[in-house]
């Protein structure tokens, strides 16, 4: 059972997020607060598990609360909930340095707001199975510099749990670089960048333009526009990959379009590419996904039964574009494999 104290200081909000999180048996609200002192007191007093926490709050903001957590030994997990402005982006970014332990977004549409319910559920009951222990990094001895191969991650919807897996789990040693694109609004994979990076056995930055692609190092898509890999003359003369950020108009309704990604990524390296599809509502990545299969390289999808939402791993088999389904717990492994099995350099 996860004890959850729900902090807002909205009465709907704190109304509508108990009820979604009464649905779930293996979850227990064990209390409610309107601002942050509230909820100090309360953290203290009920002991939970983990506190989904509002940004603005009057008498003490949530980064008020996250900074006096910062002198306590024991603390529970903590969901940050922001809205979808800019500051309050800013105000996330802020919330992972204090040791926010993650962050969702709150709908603006209030009638639909009940919607992220599983979305909520299955965040909180991933973060509650979560180890508190950061992850050491081991230092690289070999496969450093440009990147000759790479992995390409694309998810929405229920992703970010699932990258958390991926990327804790991934072998320091991989021999290829990794790009993740993920659907977020603009201003907030700033903060998932820097959450990835905390849980990531390699460095995970959100790209900038310009970007080299590099072995042992991780690239989140920027939000707001599209993550093109062109090609570029490494190092010892070898083509590798650089990004381009681009604003031309969204692909499905949405900027980063894993597409683009992967469209662009499989005319640069060919068969020295892997594409990952997880968790994600809609068509994105079925075409991409077909483009680095048709170039030589190898298309994963993850397996229905781990996934909150199905649409993007569909898209791709409609699209004859899969050469494997694997589960979760599995992935890491057989991205492993895949990439160890490829020899030479890319095209």
């Amino acid at each position: 059972m996860v004890k959850v104290l729900i902090v807002d200081d909205s009465v709907f909000m704190r109304t509508v997020i108990r009820d979604m999180l009464a649905k779930d048996a293996s979850l227990e609200i064990v209390g409610t607060a309107s601002d942050g002192l509230d909820a100090l007191e309360k953290i203290q007093s009920l002991n939970p598990d983990l506190v989904t926490l509002d940004i603005e709050m009057p008498k003490m903001n949530g980064l008020e609360v996250l900074k006096e957590l910062q002198k306590v030994q024991k603390r529970p997990k903590i969901l940050m909930l922001s809205s979808l402005t800019s500051q309050d982006a800013e105000m996330t970014v802020e919330a992972i340095r204090l040791g926010a332990d993650d962050f969702m977004l709150k709908i603006k549409d209030l009638p639909h707001v009940r919607e992220i319910g599983d979305e909520l559920i299955s965040k909180i009951k991933h973060l509650a199975s979560l180890s508190s222990t950061v992850i050491p990094r081991k230092t690289r001895s070999s496969h450093t510099g440009t990147a000759d191969r790479v992995v390409l991650i694309g998810s929405s919807a229920g992703g970010p749990q699932q990258v958390d897996i991926l990327l804790s789990t991934l072998s320091p040693d991989l021999p290829a670089s990794v790009v993740i694109t993920q659907h977020m609004p603009v201003g907030f994979t700033t903060p998932l960048a820097e959450r990835f990076n905390r849980i990531a056995t390699m460095p995970v930055k959100e790209t900038q333009n310009g970007d080299l692609l590099e072995t042992g190092k991780i690239l989140l898509s920027k939000a707001g526009v599209h993550t093109i890999v062109s090609g570029v003359m490494g190092e010892n003369g070898k083509t590798t990959g650089r990004i381009v950020h681009t604003t031309s108009p969204p692909i499905h309704g949405v900027r980063p379009a894993v597409d683009k990604t992967f469209e662009s990524a499989a005319q640069v390296y060919g068969k020295y590419a892997v594409s990952v599809i997880l968790s994600g509502m809609g068509n994105d990545a079925g075409i991409g996904a077909r483009a680095i299969k048709q170039g030589g390289g190898v298309s994963l999808i993850c397996d229905e039964k781990d996934c909150l939402v199905y649409g993007m791993a569909r898209s791709a088999i409609k699209n004859n574009a899969v050469d494997q389904i694997v589960p979760l717990h599995k992935l890491a492994k057989e991205i492993e494999r895949v990439v160890l099995t490829m020899e030479g350099t890319c095209v």
